[in-house]
């Protein structure tokens, strides 16, 4: 039976665009890209789990809003339920930490990246209401 794992991840928008965040070579989904987040701890909430994520992550501090998307997609590494928010920035810059690379992405321009699965209905969502804006 495979691990339920149970992650967030934060839509942050800056001038109208989203960052996007690729993983390490070293990293699960090496060089895909991923909205920046990571795992719920146990008593943790979605919310409080992706300000200190972002917080670990990126030396930045967000405000979470509502929720974009919440996926469900089985890996060969476990069964990945992802719940992404929309977020803006606080405080800070982002930093690669974790990561190495980051975009601004205008909504529209999602696709131009090679997403990790988890993430494609959350990108397909936000493409279908922000594109034309």
């Amino acid at each position: 039976m495979k691990k339920n794992i149970h992650v967030v991840g934060a839509v942050i928008w800056r001038d109208g665009k989203i960052l996007c965040a690729q993983r390490g070579a070293t990293k699960t989904l090496a060089y895909k890209w991923e909205f920046p987040g990571g795992k719920i701890e146990q008593g943790e909430s979605a919310e409080a789990a992706l300000m200190r994520e972002i917080q670990e992550e990126m030396n930045c501090d967000i405000h979470v809003g509502e929720q974009v998307e919440h996926t469900v997609h089985e890996y060969e590494f476990g069964i990945v339920h992802l719940t992404t928010f929309h977020c803006e920035l606080v405080t800070g810059t982002p930093m690669l930490t974790e990561h190495i690379d980051l975009r601004w992405v205008e909504p529209k321009d999602l696709h131009i990246v090679d997403w990790a699965a988890a993430d494609l209905p959350a990108i397909e969502k936000l493409q279908s209401l922000y594109s034309l804006q």
